[in-house]
């Protein structure tokens, strides 16, 4: 299998309004991807229309070179940008869920991270902060043993001092033959996990690059290039 996901001319629009267009892209198994961009960019659309929650308007999507249907949908494991609990649930009723649900679910490794993440099973979702419910939601994601990790803004409700210890469990918990795609507009935090960046922009894919080349070339951080790009009050530097 040479490339994990490809988009194939592929543009998405809601009515007459084009929120992707023309997105190409081919990426290689083991890596850790950054999709970055402004809100409204087309991250979140990009990763729907992978996990077939969304239907291309034009072009395709191939999963492991297979079309997308219930066999690429065995591979990934989607983090989605909002929670999707239902109310009154409790946090082991949801381990059992993902448990019935997913052949590669591993039941140890999510108490195994709940622990870590210092969250409680008995607890009600109700009862549970924004935060919490995104570790809840992470720590399914990542107990699946899923050749790709699809992650929307996995850090957008977690305080600052928390992210670091969020990506150091994503990555502890990542297998070796696996692929993670993740966004954000949080650059700074994640940036030092990537082996690759993606800047999007405008519903068009604008930069795809190594992350480690992309550093040399530019002579700085990826969360400085991306602020050049978009926000022109930074300064380039010298």
């Amino acid at each position: 299998m040479e490339y994990i996901i490809e988009y194939k001319g592929v543009d998405k629009s809601f009515g007459d309004k084009q929120v992707l267009k023309d997105i190409n892209l081919k990426i290689k198994p083991k890596r850790i991807v950054g999709i970055i961009g402004k809100n409204g960019s087309g991250k979140s659309t990009i990763f729907k229309l992978a996990n077939d929650l969304l239907t291309p308007t034009a072009g395709e999507i191939l999963v492991g070179g297979q079309k997308l249907g219930v066999e690429t949908k065995k591979m990934i494991s989607y983090l989605p940008e909002r929670t999707y609990f239902p109310k009154n649930i409790k946090v082991y009723d949801a381990i059992k869920l993902f448990k019935d649900f997913y052949e590669d679910f591993d039941e140890n490794k999510a108490k195994e991270l709940l622990d870590l993440l210092d969250l409680d099973a008995n607890m009600n979702m109700t009862k549970m902060s924004k935060g919490m419910k995104e570790k809840v939601q992470l720590v399914l994601v990542m107990a699946r043993k899923a050749k790709l990790y699809i992650l929307d803004e996995p850090l957008g409700g977690v305080d600052p001092a928390t992210r670091d210890y969020i990506l150091d469990t994503i990555l502890s918990n990542f297998g070796e033959d696996s692929t993670m795609l993740i966004s954000t507009h949080m650059v700074s935090d994640i940036e030092r996990i990537l082996d690759e960046v993606i800047i999007v922009d405008e519903g068009k894919i604008v930069l795809h690059e190594d992350a480690d080349k992309l550093r040399e070339k530019e002579k700085a951080s990826i969360d400085e290039i991306f602020r050049r790009r978009f926000y022109k009050h930074v300064n380039k530097a010298s």
